[in-house]
């Protein structure tokens, strides 16, 4: 499933086998974002994850916010 562009935002939901999983993941991608300076919103529940990356003094999305999609993907 590819990235969605939704009001400005690239949005993408990820299922995981269970909370540990998907902790991991939100992990991995909480590190490289630190890394770039480039934050994602996002949203747990149990193994769910949604994700939706813009950049906010750009009013939308931008090549920082393509980037980390493309990491997130690559850890998926």
């Amino acid at each position: 499933m590819s990235w969605n562009e939704v009001e400005n935002k690239l949005v993408k939901s990820f299922e995981f086998k269970d909370f540990k999983e998907a902790f991991a993941f939100m992990t991995s991608i909480a590190l490289k974002a630190e890394e770039m300076n480039h934050h994602p919103e996002w949203f747990n529940v149990y193994n769910k994850v949604k994700i939706e990356l813009t950049t906010h003094d750009a009013g939308g999305v931008t090549d920082k916010d393509k980037a980390l999609a493309k990491y997130i993907d690559s850890i998926a």
